[in-house]
């Protein structure tokens, strides 16, 4: 500007020419515009049901070019239904399934609540448990009326009882391991269906740019590639403690990456990753606090939803920038010429000023169809 305006003057030998020309400068595409646009990005984000904690966020978001995903409760409903229980020799369904929920109880895990829910459903009460401790991703292990109860992985289980024969289990199923007593008691199998979108956000996600897209989870191997498999993914790594998820995260490329879980197990890599997304409406509020972005409603489409919304506004504001600016430049260009007065070149300023911030608010809209995820409406 100062350039421009001081060409101005030396060619026209005018000092009223300088400051016709440098009425015409204006930073409001930068100070106001761009903020208008980020804030309208996040009302849009809101009312989709997504929360966007900042500005700095829906940038980092609009260029995502890696995600993974956590399985239980993300991919999948985090919603376990029991099976089948198959005891061992010398143990009943009932008793298996009894004091693996008694010893459960105090467990926020999902697949606990869904053993208590299945021991509740047959009427079967749960008994006092103490010394109750809990194993991230492993398992529990309680007295259960004086016995000790472990309920977990088969590694878990199988290295108190020394054996814990895994089960062959149908896509989607997932089991619980018990041991009562120290000794081998049973299988607790339990199916949890993938959520009815999330093929098509895979699928979305891949086509507009995410090039690598991954499973993290603490399950077995064999169920997590049973669920990526149905919802396309075909990078997996089962089997993870949190650690080893956040480990995953800051090696996963190209960056900037995207880690969506749901439990509290899943808050250090949602914290450690450039943009981490919890599914809040029913997930552990640790996770939605580690986040940077929080999904409200039961369901994946929104977590497309908020990547479309981000690149959409950040489009929006670098365009208000490029207009603004290039009307601000043009216009001084003109106003060299001496044809522009200085109090009309206020004026004009302030429209274009007044122009680029109604373009920014154009994040308020959705995004062009082409742009936004096509997926099965979550029942």
């Amino acid at each position: 500007s100062l350039v421009l305006a001081g060409t101005a003057w030396a060619i026209s030998g005018d000092p009223v020419r300088f400051a016709e020309v440098l009425v015409l400068a204006t930073p409001c595409p930068l100070l106001i515009a761009a903020p208008v646009a980020f804030l309208a990005g996040l009302s849009r984000a809101a009312k989709a049901g997504v929360i966007i904690k900042s500005g700095a966020v829906i940038e980092q978001l609009a260029r995502v070019s890696s995600a993974a995903f956590d399985k239980t409760g993300t991919l999948t409903w985090g919603r376990p239904a029991l099976v089948a229980v198959r005891p061992a020799d010398g143990f009943t369904a009932d008793e298996v399934l009894q004091f693996a929920a008694s010893a459960e109880q105090y467990s926020t895990h999902v697949l606990a609540e869904s053993v208590r829910r299945a021991a509740l459903d047959r009427g079967l009460d749960l008994l006092p448990a103490s010394d109750a401790s809990e194993e991230a991703t492993n398992g529990v292990t309680a007295s259960v009326g004086g016995r000790p109860v472990t309920v977990g992985k088969p590694a878990y289980v199988a290295a108190l009882t020394g054996t814990a024969p895994r089960e062959t289990l149908d896509a989607g199923q997932a089991a619980a391991y018990v041991a009562i007593d120290r000794r081998f008691a049973g299988t607790i199998v339990l199916a949890d269906d993938p959520r009815p979108d999330a093929p098509a956000v895979v699928a979305w996600l891949r086509e507009t740019g995410v090039s690598r897209v991954a499973m993290f989870t603490g399950d077995v191997g064999a169920t997590a590639q049973s669920v990526a498999t149905a919802v396309g993914i075909d990078e997996v790594h089962a089997e993870l403690l949190p650690g080893d998820k956040v480990e995953l995260a800051a090696g996963l490329q190209p960056r900037p990456m995207m880690m969506v879980g749901d439990g509290v197990n899943d808050a250090p890599v949602l914290a450690a990753s450039d943009i981490g997304v919890a599914m809040g409406a029913r997930g552990a509020t640790a996770a939605g606090d580690a986040a940077d972005v929080v999904i409200l409603v039961d369901a994946l489409a929104p977590v497309a939803d908020a990547v479309a919304i981000a690149r959409h506004t950040l489009r929006v504001a670098l365009t208000a920038i490029g207009v603004g600016i290039g009307l601000s430049i043009a216009l001084m260009v003109v106003a060299m010429t001496g044809v522009i007065p200085a109090v009309a070149g206020a004026l004009i300023q302030e429209l274009v000023d007044v122009a680029t911030i109604l373009y920014a608010l154009r994040a308020l809209g959705a995004p062009r169809s082409a742009q936004r995820p096509v997926v099965s409406p979550a029942g």
